[in-house]
């Protein structure tokens, strides 16, 4: 069983668009850009990382990237059981399950991104990683201190975020490394984020989530904030709303997923930070990360290693890893090519037919399945049109 993991702040980097410019999925990038009143695609592109650094840029880039990758995994059939996503991540997960629709979450992380970042401004804090220590270990170098400083993230096994007041956060770090800390790294980041310091963005969330309103899914999404899975869309209104100054309990979460089942786990989005925890976490899982278009060849080969008929099964979904999907181009009626019939052999760029105008062209080699969509059809941008086999 396949779990979707999502990477949250601190993932983002230089020129994480540029591979995907060329690609049918940057689309997304246009429509981020038009809902969010900023150039994204600049951001994606040309941004250096102080400006990406900036929670408002972090949020919304990274946010966008991981839906790219989404939708370009999803054009080859790939479904998951459930999905996860880390801190902001988690806003990436519920649009990915349909819990959000893609405008309501660029709205709801630009809304979230000025909060967080107006209230570290008004509340300066700051975080830092304490490695090689056990969980309940570091909330006691937390208490010992004396301070403003709180357990924001339990990672992984060894590694738990603590974020506070610099001087509460520095005084746990002390103690931290008394009781046997390997290392407590300092984290660039503009605030105590998943700390009582996020209090005032926690008030401000509450109205753009409920005017969001999440709506029920089919897939689950495990929560933050009580590491279980939830489906109910009136659930998220409270869960998100506690998980801005709660900590975010993901190594919790990777295990309900492995106790729901949850052998692989996919990381989607910039970076590999999340498939290093999910190694650390859960014992015997596979796990891959994907952030550019060359590795969706690989993202296959993965699914497809899972079972030696060629595809991953499990109850009331199927992934067929040796299967593409043929999308539309554009918006229009559909025309197919009269000489293809069901079997014959597609190659990279041949035509399957017309919308409208528009040509559509195969980005793939394999054997044609059947059409999905019929002549005459009125098809939208993306909308599946021919199925296909690879050889």
């Amino acid at each position: 069983m396949l779990a979707f993991t999502f990477p949250g702040q601190g993932s983002q980097r230089p020129g994480m668009g540029r591979p995907w410019a060329d690609h049918d999925s940057w689309e997304l990038v246009a429509e981020a850009s038009e809902v969010a009143e900023r150039d994204v695609a600049r951001l994606l592109l040309d941004a250096d990382a102080e400006e990406l650094r900036d929670t408002r840029n972090a949020q919304l880039t990274t946010f966008v990237s991981s839906l790219m990758v989404l939708d370009a995994v999803e054009r080859l059939g790939v479904e998951p059981s459930f999905c996860a996503g880390h801190s902001l991540g988690e806003y990436t997960a519920l649009t990915a399950t349909g819990a959000l629709g893609f405008d309501e979450g660029v709205r709801l992380v630009c809304e979230r991104a000025d909060a967080m970042h107006q209230a570290g401004s008004d509340n300066p804090g700051t975080m830092a990683a304490v490695l090689g220590l056990d969980d309940d270990q570091v909330e006691v170098a937390c208490r010992r201190a004396d301070s403003d400083v709180w357990v924001a993230n339990f990672n992984a096994p060894g590694q738990v975020v603590i974020a506070g007041s610099p001087e509460g956060v520095a005084a746990a770090g002390v103690v931290a490394k008394e009781l046997g800390a390997k290392k407590v790294m300092p984290l660039q980041v503009s605030g105590a984020f998943h700390t009582p310091f996020m209090a005032p963005a926690r008030d401000r969330l509450r109205k753009a989530i409920a005017e969001a309103n999440p709506r029920d899914t089919e897939v689950p999404v495990v929560s933050n904030v009580d590491s279980l899975a939830h489906n109910n869309g009136t659930e998220w209104s409270s869960l998100l709303s506690a998980q801005l100054s709660s900590p975010v309990r993901w190594k919790h979460c990777l295990l309900t997923l492995s106790e729901l089942g949850i052998t692989d786990f996919a990381e989607l989005g910039p970076g590999a930070v999340l498939t290093g925890m999910a190694k650390r976490t859960v014992e015997g899982s596979r796990t891959i990360s994907v952030s550019t278009p060359e590795e969706l060849d690989k993202l296959l080969e993965w699914v497809n290693a899972a079972s030696p008929a060629g595809g991953i099964q499990h109850e009331g979904e199927h992934l067929f890893a040796s299967e593409r999907l043929v999308v539309s181009p554009a918006a229009g009626v559909f025309t197919p090519v009269d000489h293809l019939t069901d079997g014959c052999l597609i190659q990279v760029g041949s035509v399957l037919g017309h919308v409208g105008d528009a040509e559509v062209r195969s980005a793939f080699a394999g054997v044609l399945q059947s059409y999905i969509a019929v002549g005459g059809e009125r098809v939208t941008p993306r909308q599946p049109i021919a199925w296909l086999r690879t050889v």
